[in-house]
């Protein structure tokens, strides 16, 4: 069994591939699972360090608009599909499964006609590439029911060891290894794998002005980023956290982007949260979150009014009550999808059977 997992740029594409993979790979270990990227996104980083090969091929961004990126797209794309192919044939690939970014569109491409290929959306809105690819791919796959077209209803697939955590149980382990006291109440804060400049700045101004009196903050800051105060005993800066699974298992309530892995992770974990939507886009974060929202596991705020003062009214009143947290952990978990990379697994045997019948 011969696999190429197309999903790079951003963590968000990489990771639900790597999980995929995982999944195959424990039921077959005699597998060769591939992963395609490009040399400008995490891939490169977070693939090798999942155990995975990596193959690189030229990014096509697709241009939304009339400029010289788009006269010059036919023969870039040409060039990676090129590219794509002699990689397929090395690999000697027996079926794709794509999950969006530059990469997929030469992926998809290469193989239509050629090698079975599955796409997968982990968005409420689907992204261009996977609007492509799923018009003429063998099987469709999605998160959010309704984004794409003929599509099975999978979620996104998730590690094991946060598809499959017990928060209580591991709470204790999990507070021992942040140093945080057992009985605190504790906030995660987190933006995605590059962090959240406009959330650290509230957290900054909140640190300032005293208002997490009394409610430890373990924040992920993000690589790049500067740390908004200096850590204390209440407060626990990170540039980046590896063990997100014990994040999750030591907090009480989360605050964070809503981007398609957050949501997935937080209403499998069963996680209250505050999802504050990275405002750049087509929206899809905002609706990424809806499901949770709507049973009521989580609150949701627009970027621009995520302030000291929704911290303070709104975030830390839902903190303080062990029953408000309680019921909205309840309500988010009831939303969950924890077999996802079981199901989307079920999908490419399927797939790949059919192929082979």
């Amino acid at each position: 069994m011969n696999i190429v997992v197309a999903g790079g740029g951003t963590a968000g594409h990489i990771d639900p591939a790597m999980n995929l993979a995982d999944e195959i790979r424990r039921r077959h270990p005699d597998a060769n699972i591939t992963a395609l990227g490009t040399e400008r996104g995490l891939e490169t980083k977070l693939v090798p360090a999942r155990g995975y090969p990596l193959e690189l091929i030229p990014a096509v961004p697709l241009p939304r608009r009339l400029g010289i990126d788009l006269l010059t797209t036919p023969k870039r794309l040409r060039n990676a599909m090129s590219s794509t192919r002699e990689i397929f044939e090395r690999v000697h690939a027996d079926v794709v499964v794509g999950f969006g970014g530059y990469v997929a569109t030469p992926a998809y491409l290469a193989a239509r006609g050629h090698i079975p290929f599955i796409v997968h959306e982990a968005n409420a809105k689907a992204g261009l590439a996977n609007r492509i690819g799923a018009r003429f791919a063998d099987a469709v796959a999605e998160t959010v029911v309704g984004s794409l077209p003929n599509a099975r209803h999978t979620g996104v697939p998730l590690r094991s060891t946060v598809g499959h955590l017990d928060r209580s149980a591991m709470r204790a382990e999990a507070r021992d290894f942040f140093g945080v006291a057992q009985d605190a109440r504790v906030i995660l804060v987190f933006g995605g794998s590059q962090g959240a400049r406009s959330i650290n700045q509230t957290i900054g101004a909140c640190l300032e002005a005293g208002t997490f009196d009394g409610v430890t903050v373990i924040h992920a800051v993000g690589m790049n980023n500067e740390f908004p105060a200096d850590s204390s005993l209440t407060y626990r800066p990170y540039a980046y956290l590896d063990r997100m699974d014990l994040a999750y298992a030591a907090a009480d309530f989360a605050i964070c982007r809503s981007g398609a892995m957050t949501v997935a992770e937080i209403s499998a974990v069963g996680l209250p949260a505050c999802f504050v939507p990275f405002p750049i886009g087509n929206g899809e974060q905002s609706l990424n979150a809806l499901p949770v929202v709507d049973a009521q596991g989580a609150v949701l705020v627009p970027d621009q009014d995520f302030t000291l003062s929704y911290v303070r009214d709104v975030v830390l009143p839902i903190v303080s009550s062990t029953e408000t947290l309680a019921r909205m952990s309840r309500c988010s978990k009831s939303v969950g999808r924890i077999d996802a990379a079981e199901r989307l697994a079920d999908l490419v045997e399927e797939v790949l059977a059919k192929a082979r019948s």
